[in-house]
């Protein structure tokens, strides 16, 4: 395989609409569509997914081969891509998750409009969760296009890898990749609060130093936007509490009472008359009740505090689930995952308005039931004979 087979996989994974493309030595090719996964026949060849590891990795193939994984962003087939690529049994393998060309606000992510409460305050942190592959990205672009496209602010990325670029709207966006910005999540957090943020960006928190070093930069006047896997609210709640040793966890759930904005759950869920998957969301806000249970320690009592919630603009995934099912003006991905023209170079293409989806536009036309008249010329030509030539 090369780089141009590569491009032909990519673009066949587009056409199909699907989410991910998973390669491996030795195995057929296969495609994740609307969740579901589907092989092909093509067999792939160990030696040339080596030769292809390398000429993607480049100089980070060195590191590759000592850590046995490597995480990149890239365009391949007008496509932008995050490749995870790792060592297994059979040798060399990839997931390729496709990336959409660009969110520009929550109506394009397919998102309730009072997730944009959760930006609008000055400080704070503002927690996205979810199983992987759940669209905790999207999301959190999506927030980031409602601050690009209402403030004029100072907005500071860390990556691993870069997903979605930016472009400077009304804010300026800077972003940075572990490692290739910056060897480490800790090193960067420390270097953005020295580089005047108005908001902060961390795409994962993963160990309880980043915790802690987000935490601290929500505490001193930034708000702080980060992602992590959880299954609920309550889960990612805990998961920070418990990254810490039981002699500092009180003081740590005081400190995420006292910063906390809110907590988006969500995964997503397949509507098959709409032909699309969309965000199903859990949200938990930062009520007085939140903040009281959280400085307890009492996480099993956040679904009670969701369920009360509603006018402090939290939902539930019943709740939630209800909202999806009376929406009809759904949005579909913008461009079969395509990159603008000129969006890579430039990084400040502003992508046309996705389109919108609706029952009607999703099912096949109805047949008319109008009386079809056929017209005779009064020639002489009878019923018999028209029968005859028909």
């Amino acid at each position: 395989m090369t780089l141009q087979r590569l491009n032909e996989w990519v673009a066949k994974a587009r056409d199909l609409a699907a989410s991910d493309l998973l390669l491996e030595a030795g195995t057929p090719l296969i495609f994740r569509v609307r969740g579901e996964l589907r092989s092909m026949s093509d067999i792939i060849d160990g030696a040339h997914l080596v030769q292809t590891a390398k000429e993607l990795l480049g100089n980070e193939w060195s590191h590759f081969v000592e850590r046995g994984s490597a995480d990149l962003s890239i365009n391949v087939a007008a496509v932008r891509c995050r490749i995870n690529v790792f060592r297994t049994v059979r040798g060399i393998a990839m997931a390729i998750r496709l990336l959409n060309s660009a969110i520009a606000d929550l109506r394009a992510a397919n998102l309730h409009p009072d997730l944009r409460k959760l930006v609008e305050s000055r400080t704070g942190l503002v927690v996205i969760s979810g199983p992987t592959g759940s669209g905790k990205s999207t999301t959190l672009a999506a927030l980031i296009g409602e601050l690009n496209a209402a403030r004029t602010l100072n907005i500071i990325s860390i990556e691993s890898p870069i997903e979605y670029l930016y472009g400077n709207r009304r804010s300026y966006i800077r972003q940075r990749e572990i490692p290739t910005h910056s060897p480490s999540f800790e090193q960067a957090i420390v270097d953005a609060l020295r580089e005047n943020p108005d908001v902060l960006i961390i795409s994962e928190m993963r160990t309880p130093e980043v915790m802690r070093l987000t935490l601290n930069a929500a505490e001193t006047g930034h708000l702080v936007l980060a992602t992590m896997h959880s299954a609920t609210c309550a889960e990612a709640l805990n998961r920070i509490a418990m990254s810490f040793s039981p002699e500092i966890q009180g003081s740590i759930l005081a400190q995420i009472a006292d910063c906390l904005v809110g907590v988006v759950c969500q995964r997503l869920d397949f509507l098959s008359e709409y032909r699309l998957r969309v965000p199903r969301c859990e949200v938990l806000t930062a009520s007085s009740a939140t903040k009281g249970t959280i400085r307890s320690g009492q996480f099993s009592q956040i679904p009670t505090v969701i369920q009360a919630g509603g006018e402090q603009g939290m939902w539930s995934f019943d709740r939630y689930q209800r909202w999806i099912a009376q929406k009809r003006d759904w949005v579909s991905p913008s461009s079969d995952h395509r990159i603008p023209e000129g969006f890579a170079e430039e990084r400040s293409a502003v992508s046309p308005p996705p389109a919108t989806v609706t029952a009607a536009a999703s099912k096949p036309a109805a047949i008319s039931k109008e009386p079809i008249e056929i017209s005779i010329d009064d020639d002489g030509t009878d019923l018999a004979d028209l029968a005859k030539r028909l």
